[in-house]
Parts: C-alpha cells; sequence; structure tokens
C-alpha cells in the first residue's frame, strides 16, 4: 500500500532539469526554473545545480536526451544528490526508464526522480490540515501514482531484495497494489461527495449575504489581506500554497454584512488532478458574487501569473464573475533608476505610474494598487470594496436601501 510521505524529512538536495522548445523559450524556462526552485524551497529541499537542453519537443523515452541525461548523472554522483527534479510532468515510462539510467540494480543508494506534479503534491501534502483537504491530496496523490506504479514497485522489490524476474510475485505485488489503489480512489471520490454535500449545505446556510472571493497566484499576499479586511488571524507566511483550505468570514464594512472567502493559489501546470480533487473548493469562486483577483505587482513574472488565474478561472466555470483587480505589493515595486543620457533602444523597466497607464488603465475602475502589508491605500480599497458589496446587495435587496 502506498502511503504519502514528505519528500523532505530532512534536508536534501536537488538538481532542477528542463528543457527549451518550440513552447518554451529559454527565458520562460529561467521563470519556471525560478518557480520550480521556489517549490522545492518549500518542500524544504535546496537546488544546488540547474541543467536545460534544448529540443524540439520532449524526447518520449526519457525527456532529455542521452548525452544530457548522462551529464546530470555524472553532476548527481560525484556530488551525492539524493533528488533530481523535473520542471514537467513525466509519463509513466520516463519516470521508469529515468530511475533505470540514475538508480541500475548494481547501486545502493537510490536518487529520487521526481516532477513538478509529484514536488506540488508533497507540497500540498505538507500543507493539508483539515480532513477534507487531506482527502482531497489523497485522492490527488493516488491518481497521479496509479499509473506509476510499476516504476514504484521496482523500487520496492531492489530493497527488498527480489529477484526482478518478470511474472513472479513482484509482477503480482503489482496488480494487488492496483487493485488497492483504484479501490482507495473509488472510496476517496464517494468520501469528497459526501465532504462536498455537506458544504454545499453549509453554504446554503449562510443565508443571502453576498459572496466575495479572493483568489490569485499562489503566494500574492491574499491571506494577510484577508487578515485585514476581516480582522481574523488566518495562517499566511512568504511561501508557495500556504493556504489550501478555505477559509469563511463574516465581515461588515460601514453597516454593510458579506462573506469573505480565501481560496488556495493558483500555479502554472497545475496538476489536472489537484484540479478535479478541489472541485468543492473552487465552488467557492463559482458561486462567488464578486472576486477579488489579488496581483504581487513586484514580482518580475506578475503579468504571466495574472494570465494563468484568468486562464484557470475560465477553465473552472468561473471567467465571467464580477472582478476587482488588487495589484498588491507596491511597496516592493522597484521603480527603475532613468539615467536621462541613455540614449539607447534596449527596453527598460517601466515605472509604476508608466505601468498603471498601460493596459490596466483599461481596466478603469475595476482595480486598485495597494500594500496589504504596509497598509498603504487600503481606506481607498475599502470603499471601494464597499461600493461593489452594496450595488450587488442593492439588486438582490431593493427594499433594504436605507442601508446605504
Amino acid at each position: 500500500m502506498i502511503e504519502i510521505k514528505k519528500i523532505a524529512e530532512k534536508k536534501m538536495r536537488a538538481v532542477l532539469v528542463g528543457i527549451i522548445y518550440q513552447h518554451q523559450t529559454e527565458e520562460k524556462l529561467h521563470e519556471y526554473l525560478d518557480e520550480l526552485a521556489f517549490l522545492a524551497e518549500t518542500a524544504g529541499i535546496e537546488s544546488v545545480k540547474r541543467f536545460s537542453q534544448r529540443l524540439d519537443k520532449p524526447i518520449p523515452g526519457t525527456f532529455i536526451g542521452s548525452g544530457k541525461i548522462q551529464e546530470v548523472k555524472q553532476y548527481v554522483e560525484e556530488h551525492g544528490i539524493e533528488l533530481v527534479i523535473f520542471d514537467d510532468e513525466l509519463s509513466p515510462a520516463q519516470l521508469r526508464n529515468i530511475d533505470k539510467i540514475f538508480n541500475p540494480k548494481e547501486y545502493d543508494k537510490k536518487v529520487r526522480i521526481l516532477d513538478r506534479t509529484n514536488l506540488i503534491l508533497d507540497i500540498f501534502a505538507q500543507r493539508a490540515r483539515t480532513a477534507h483537504a487531506k482527502t482531497q491530496v489523497e485522492l490527488a496523490y493516488y491518481q497521479y501514482m496509479l499509473p506509476r506504479l510499476k516504476g514504484m514497485w521496482t523500487h520496492l522489490e531492489r530493497q527488498r531484495g527480489g529477484t526482478g524476474t518478470r511474472g513472479g510475485a513482484g509482477e503480482k505485488e503489482i496488480e494487488t497494489d492496483s487493485r488497492i489503489v483504484r479501490e482507495r480512489i473509488a472510496l476517496l471520490k464517494e468520501k469528497l461527495k459526501e465532504i462536498d454535500k455537506q458544504m454545499l449545505v453549509q453554504r446554503k446556510n449562510r443565508g443571502e449575504l453576498v459572496r466575495v472571493a479572493l483568489v490569485g497566484y499562489t503566494n500574492v499576499g491574499k491571506s494577510t489581506l484577508m487578515n485585514l479586511i476581516s480582522k481574523s488571524e488566518v495562517f499566511a507566511e512568504n511561501k508557495l500554497f500556504a493556504t489550501l483550505d478555505t477559509t469563511v468570514r463574516k465581515v461588515v464594512l460601514g453597516n454593510l454584512p458579506f462573506l469573505l472567502s480565501d481560496t488556495v493559489g493558483f500555479i502554472r501546470k497545475l496538476p489536472t488532478q489537484l484540479v478535479e480533487s478541489f472541485k468543492s473548493t473552487l465552488d467557492e469562486l463559482r458561486e462567488s458574487d464578486l472576486l477579488l483577483h489579488v496581483v504581487d505587482i513586484s514580482h518580475p513574472q506578475f503579468q504571466d501569473h495574472y494570465a494563468v488565474v484568468n486562464q484557470t478561472l475560465a477553465d473552472i466555470g468561473a471567467g465571467n464573475k464580477p472582478t476587482l483587480v488588487v495589484f498588491n505589493k507596491i511597496d516592493n515595486y522597484k521603480n527603475p533608476e532613468i539615467d536621462p543620457h541613455d540614449l539607447s533602444d534596449a527596453p527598460r523597466q517601466q515605472t509604476l505610474e508608466e505601468l498603471k497607464r498601460t493596459w490596466m488603465s483599461k481596466l478603469g475602475d475595476d482595480c486598485i494598487f495597494i500594500s496589504a502589508a504596509k497598509k498603504i491605500n487600503l481606506d481607498e480599497f475599502r470603499e471601494k470594496l464597499y461600493h461593489r458589496v452594496a450595488a450587488i446587495h442593492r439588486e438582490r435587496y431593493p427594499y433594504n436601501h436605507f442601508l446605504y
């Protein structure tokens, strides 16, 4: 029976591997590997080296070419590295083939092969606190592992001193494990259905208060903003996926009550298993009246993050929700030092004021610039939020006009 275990129960070292190809430029790969390194750090792993290769497309058998994989293996062996993490999801065949290269039978020391999906699942497993979140993560984990059990059994067989022959006890054990995992997936799906029903009842029991949901890329400051608005103590820290469980608070602005929810952050290449497993959590977004899309404007790739969240919202059926875009962390935005004597045509970073006059200006009243940590522009934000919620409340309850 497979168990979810932390990858990094102690500090481990890893090398990161990615490819440059038609749909992923060298610049994009550097961004993705930066994010992969942050994911590894969140999981308690130290990234010590990065490898990349330019290919027309990923190699079906080993993801990267044979020469590059031998280069990675040599570095891993020479420096005693415990983990090799690939930036894309590896197919079951790729995972098995790569593992055989890094862990031939005569090797006693084991190098663990991970992909981005496995790493994210591990972080979710570490961060899950409630029974609901743990069930969602466990389901996603088993769905990911089911087609990869054969490779996992090879590891177990070697550790237990098995013969490695096909059709023997090992093969039967794989079939047994597959059956157990399929049964576990079915059981977890039924359990989630029951939890979803309970959460649906809870949402209905909240009455007809206006519902506002915080949404955004992971680590953009949603929980910090939640704490400021609701005057509560929601867990927040500078790590990816600090929040997994949906937190709902009743908030009163002026004399106007509404419900505010904080949801799990999004990320590029979000595993499809997690999107499916976290359906009930994402229902908070689908059923909300207003979205607060929080964006970390100080992040170099904030525009990509903004686009990823919008695409994910569209994918889950929440793309047309009324939205207020909250550009957060303006205190961390680094305005460039402009040299008046520089006459070159090289592109430069824009100042914050210049940014506001670009595509952001088209958002009009649908955006605001704040710093939740430094409490900059929060009064303006509260006023804008109050008027948005009041407009929804007025439309729903026209006879309560005395509230405004």
